[in-house]
């Protein structure tokens, strides 16, 4: 058992606060972006497709411009509707906390698909890029929920169990770190294990993506305890798990919609 002791914030200077949220989504980004052309460069070379990385550079500002935006619209809407139709300017409040993953990634979608309408690229080529260095960005969002003691799971015995004094002195699943585990190291591994060792198949890390990511979620969400503004809907499902169940069911009208396509 852990009693959990670290701090959220890494530096104060007093005028600025760095925490490790914070850095968790820089870093995220800049590794994903590292990494996104290296797995570019490498689909060009056992390919036909043409592509300039320079493009990749360009749509880095678009997919933070949709995380802050779907992010924080997704966390208003599908967690916390009635507070903030009663306190409308707290929207944009961002500094003061409230992400959703799912807000974020409807977010994704939508920048991605205008970015390639502009640029006259390929849409699932670009998700599939992000869909392969996403995990990382979720594994380190992931850590930094861990260390903000937030998303906590729920009581249990099991010897590796951690309290969150900030919260009660229970023994609590770390479901921040199963989630961490799940939808970033085993999620990263299964999509680049795929496009880099596999022929590729456009649009295939994609529908994957929100297949595995749908049902690693449903699971973590077993050990997770809800969110305490919306608790469990219909007495069993939290929100978490009903959307991830659409993810997955997005992933596989994905599916049939491209095996369908290669029969035509």
């Amino acid at each position: 058992m852990y009693t959990h002791n670290l701090d959220p914030v890494l530096i104060n200077f007093g005028f600025i606060i760095i925490r490790w949220y914070s850095l968790a989504y820089i870093f995220g980004i800049v590794i994903g972006w590292w990494l996104g052309k290296k797995i570019i460069k490498s689909v060009i070379n056992k390919t036909a497709i043409k592509f300039n990385l320079s493009i990749f550079d360009d749509l880095i500002t678009y997919l933070i411009i949709s995380i802050i935006i779907g992010g924080r619209l997704g966390y208003v809407i599908f967690y916390n509707p009635t507070y903030y139709l009663s306190n409308p300017l707290e929207i944009f409040q961002v500094w003061e906390g409230g992400m959703s993953f799912h807000g974020a990634l409807i977010g994704i979608i939508f920048g991605t698909y205008l970015f390639s309408i502009k640029k006259n690229v390929p849409t699932f080529f670009l998700l599939d890029v992000i869909a392969c260095v996403s995990p990382i960005g979720i594994f380190l969002g992931r850590i930094a929920n861990f260390i903000n003691g937030e998303l906590i799971g729920k009581v249990t015995s099991v010897p590796w169990s951690v309290i969150f004094p900030a919260v009660d002195m229970l023994p609590r699943h770390p479901s921040q770190l199963y989630e961490a585990a799940l939808e970033g190291i085993v999620l990263f591994l299964v999509l680049n294990t795929l496009i880099l060792k596999m022929k590729y198949k456009m649009g295939t890390c994609s529908y994957l993506f929100l297949i595995f990511y749908g049902v690693f979620r449903i699971i973590s969400e077993l050990f997770r305890e809800p969110d305490t503004q919306v608790g469990y809907l219909f007495n069993v499902l939290t929100m978490g798990t009903i959307l991830s169940f659409f993810m997955v069911l997005s992933g596989f009208v994905i599916l049939i919609i491209l095996k369908k396509k290669d029969e035509i």
